[in-house]
């Protein structure tokens, strides 16, 4: 495969209930954690349900953070998906752990790129001079 980035598919269970259910304090931890991961944050777009729960995203250059929250059950599901080597998504996944109070979290990593026969880590952002001459095809 020539890798281009890293999807972590996470689980948090045992949450706090009322804070799955509040849209700005899910909006400030998605945020944040993003940040915390050193990703460039682009924009953010956030919904709430009626009764409850709430799904998000923040777009980052490098992918994005997603989430959606059943605050009924304490659960959440949450997709942390980067490219490039400058982002660390495994502190993203940590940081929304700690701050969702989250009593037990699972997780699925999956390499994302282009099926290939060789294994390589292709450059998250190309040079102008790669993409005309067709170095990454």
């Amino acid at each position: 495969m020539k890798r281009l980035g890293q999807h972590i598919l996470v689980e948090f269970s045992d949450c706090d209930r009322d804070l799955l259910n509040d849209l700005a304090s899910i909006e400030s931890i998605l945020t944040e954690a993003a940040r915390q991961a050193r990703a460039t944050i682009v924009d953010t777009v956030f919904h709430h349900y009626n009764p409850h729960g709430l799904s998000g995203v923040v777009v980052i250059a490098e992918s994005h953070i997603s989430i959606h929250t059943w605050p009924e059950y304490g659960y959440a599901a949450a997709d942390v998906f980067t490219c490039g080597d400058q982002v660390d998504p495994w502190k993203a996944c940590k940081y929304l752990k700690d701050k969702l109070r989250c009593g037990n979290m699972s997780t699925r990593e999956i390499p994302r790129g282009i099926p290939g026969h060789k294994d390589e880590v292709l450059p998250h952002k190309p040079l102008d001079d790669q993409m005309t001459s067709g170095q990454l095809a």
